[in-house]
């Protein structure tokens, strides 16, 4: 009997961890997601791009983004006047569109990187325990 429940406590507590591991592996992807428009901008500011061109950036920067994920957020971002295109002529191929960052873009950008900034300032103080202040507590008199 003593096997029998040991057994089901290891076996509770590999699920539990495999269960957590998961858990950490879809929050990740989460996060990653989140932050797939400004990478995106970022991937093609100051540079035109192809969309391949695009994939190639994301990919070095450690960022596995597939077409099927990159051309709904190119035309989210075009339509959103963050990025304009243009036609260019192939001779491998069909033409190619061009992506380049508007003006705008380089406005939301730029405020999607204070964000981020902040966003991981406050993060790593967190998760560093340096952020030790104590919470005020409002109904002291």
């Amino acid at each position: 009997m003593y096997c029998i429940v040991l057994f089901n406590v290891l076996s509770l507590s590999r699920n539990y961890q495999f269960t957590s591991m998961e858990k950490a592996e879809s929050t990740i992807a989460q996060m990653r997601k989140g932050v797939l428009e400004m990478s995106v901008l970022a991937a093609i500011n100051g540079n035109e791009a192809y969309a391949s061109d695009i994939l190639e950036r994301l990919k070095q920067a450690q960022l596995i983004v597939v077409e099927g994920t990159l051309y709904p957020i190119l035309t989210r971002l075009k339509n959103e006047g963050f990025l304009s295109y243009r036609w260019e002529e192939s001779t491998s191929g069909p033409p190619r569109k061009y992506y380049s960052v508007t003006q705008t873009g380089h406005d939301f950008l730029g405020e999607l990187n204070s964000g981020w900034n902040e966003l991981v300032t406050a993060v790593s103080l967190l998760l560093s325990g340096t952020n030790n202040s104590e919470p005020t507590n409002n109904n002291q008199q």
